[in-house]
Formats: C-alpha cells, sequence, structure tokens
C-alpha cells in the first residue's frame, strides 16, 4: 500500500461542483424509489422488484459516501471504494439466496404491478445513468457510482421482461431469472470496484481503465 508521500496518494482532490450536484440528485432519486419499490415489491410479491428496491437503497447509501469523501485523498476516496464494493456484493448474495427461497416456493408475483413500478424505476434510473456518464473513467469512487447506475438501469429491463413473461406465462419463473441476473450483474459488480479500489489503496495512483 501507498505510504503517503506521493502527492497522487495525500493530496486532496480539487472537488467538481457539477458532481457534487449530480450526487444529492443521484442519492434524492435513489431513496425515492426505495420508498416506491420495497412497498410494491412486497405487495407484488415480486422477488426482482424486492431486490431492485434494496440496490436502490445501497445506491443511496453509495452516493452518500461519495459526497462524504468529495475533496479528500485518493486512499481515502479508494477505502470508501472498497466498502460500496463489498456493501455491493452482500447485496449480490442477498438476492442469490432471496432468488433460490422464490423458486424453491414457487411464488407468482403479480405482474401489472411489476411493470408499472419497473417503468418509473427505469426513467428514474436511466436519469441517473445519464447524469454520470461523463464520470465513468474517473477514480476508482467515481467509476464504483457509473458501474452500479449502470447496472441498475439494465436490472429495470430485466424487471419489465420479467413482469412481461409472468404476465404472458402465469408463473413465477422469468421473476426468478431476472433476479438471478440481478444477482449476478451485483456480484461482477462488486469484483470490478474492489479490483480497482484495492489497486489504488496498494499503487496510491488512479488505477488504470482497461474495461467499463
Amino acid at each position: 500500500m501507498a505510504d503517503c508521500h506521493d502527492d497522487h496518494c495525500c493530496a486532496p482532490a480539487a472537488v467538481d461542483e457539477r458532481y457534487r450536484r449530480i450526487l444529492w440528485i443521484a442519492l434524492a432519486i435513489n431513496a425515492a424509489m426505495f420508498a416506491v419499490e420495497i412497498v410494491g415489491g412486497l405487495t407484488a410479491g415480486s422477488v426482482s422488484l424486492a431486490a431492485d428496491a434494496l440496490d436502490f437503497l445501497g445506491d443511496a447509501a453509495n452516493y452518500a459516501i461519495s459526497l462524504a469523501v468529495l475533496g479528500m485523498t485518493l486512499q481515502r476516496r479508494a477505502r470508501a471504494a472498497l466498502l460500496k464494493g463489498l456493501s455491493l456484493g452482500g447485496l449480490g448474495l442477498w438476492v442469490a439466496g432471496s432468488t433460490l427461497a422464490n423458486a424453491l416456493a414457487g411464488t407468482v408475483p403479480e405482474a401489472r404491478l411489476m411493470g408499472a413500478i419497473g417503468v418509473a424505476a427505469l426513467v428514474a434510473n436511466v436519469t441517473v445513468a445519464v447524469l454520470l456518464y461523463a464520470y465513468r473513467k474517473g477514480d476508482a469512487n467515481m467509476r464504483s457510482v457509473w458501474i452500479c447506475s449502470r447496472n441498475d438501469a439494465v436490472g429495470n429491463v430485466a424487471v419489465l421482461l420479467a413482469a412481461a413473461g409472468v404476465f404472458g406465462t402465469g408463473a413465477g419463473w422469468p421473476d426468478v431469472i431476472v433476479a438471478a441476473i440481478m444477482a449476478t450483474l451485483s456480484l461482477t459488480g462488486a469484483w470490478r470496484i474492489v479490483r480497482h479500489a484495492l489497486d489504488e489503496m496498494r499503487t496510491g495512483a488512479p488505477a488504470s481503465v482497461g474495461g467499463r
């Protein structure tokens, strides 16, 4: 790990005020959508909606952490990214367990409610992803925010496909399949965030951008 004799490691970062405003907007959107989706997911009996609701909650916390470390040293921002990566991985494991439980129970969710909430969630996440797109190749902390937002938008499209599948088949397996995909997205995104954060903590310099 870098020893903080390096300017990249110890120097406070310049704060991008536009980025700060975007994070506040993203925080507000995610907190509101968590409340909508957790109620809707429980009402509809949909594991994919419930998983997406927890994802909104996790992202709201992540945006709050990102706001807290703006202007701090690279080492501290990397530690924040590491925390976010580990929390995203924990979410992925929870979704995987819930998916298995619903598959064994044979739960059939309410497709129309799933679809309506899924559309609202997609609009919210696409809005946030568009706002954050310009920051997708920043340090590990910025990249962690972008990866979470991108995964959320992909996940919402999948929820809508699940709703259509449940409506068309009258069975719960489309919901289970989508929840499994969302768990995979969470786990792979978590691995990428953790890897970038550990690289920055070790070298004291922004991790190279080798992928999205």
